[in-house]
């Protein structure tokens, strides 16, 4: 099971990065329902955490307009397991999307502080 919390009317759990180099990096995502890819992250730090570019792909925005974003590979641990998940590098905030909740329970105690658990089905 991954837990996390609720803050400022964002549900939010942290995952750890199996960086190239070989370190481990903890970052806070929100999830974000309304994105169905599987992680965004700020292009700063996808360039820091040194991660595999892989292609743009297309994006379509709230607006409607079309635009190309890059893809990148990365690893994370994954309900004590080692995942690879796919990074869209885009936006300020790291997104948690539905592409990751596939097969999965989320619970959100949607309140201050609440509770936030995602559980195998």
């Amino acid at each position: 099971m991954i837990s996390g919390i609720v803050t400022d009317r964002h549900a939010t759990v942290a995952l750890t990065f199996l960086l190239p180099n070989g370190s481990n990096i903890s970052i806070e995502f929100v999830i974000d329902t309304g994105f169905t890819g599987e992680l965004c992250l700020p292009l700063e730090a996808v360039s820091l955490m040194g991660l595999t570019f892989r292609h743009d792909i297309p994006a379509n925005l709230a607006d409607n307009s079309e635009v190309f974003l890059p893809l990148y590979e990365a690893i994370v641990f994954w309900d004590g397991e080692e995942r690879e998940v796919l990074v869209i590098a885009t936006g300020r905030r790291p997104l948690l999307g539905t592409a990751l909740l596939d097969e999965q329970e989320l619970v959100i105690q949607f309140t201050e502080g609440g509770l936030v658990t995602i559980e195998e089905l």
